[in-house]
């Protein structure tokens, strides 16, 4: 399903659990590249709050939260990646950006 496991080589190696180990520990450090990613955006989302008060713009915008939403799960069709899931966790991160922007108003 995920077009990124057909690059992965589905042949065990010599080692399983070693190369689990660094399976997982490729894992993590992806995981805190995510969560890296993720501060950057909610500072960004931040800076764009004063941006918009600038601009004199509301911090909601739906139809610009809609059209990011439309990108992700654009992005993950061609990825081959579970869409509706992909939308799920963009909705979320959408949401955590207006709740930075909104605590700092």
């Amino acid at each position: 399903m995920i077009a990124v496991a057909d690059r992965i080589d589905d042949q065990v190696g010599s080692d399983p659990l070693a190369e689990l180990a660094d399976c997982r520990s490729h894992i993590e450090e992806i995981d805190l590249k995510l969560i890296g990613l993720l501060a950057e955006r909610l500072a960004l989302g931040q800076r764009t709050r004063v941006l918009k008060q600038a601009a004199g713009l509301p911090i909601l915008d739906p139809q610009r939260e809609a059209q990011v939403i439309r990108r992700a799960v654009s992005a993950a069709r061609d990825r081959g990646l579970p869409i509706e899931s992909v939308r799920q966790i963009f909705w979320h991160i959408v949401g955590l950006s207006r709740r930075a922007q909104e605590e700092t108003a």
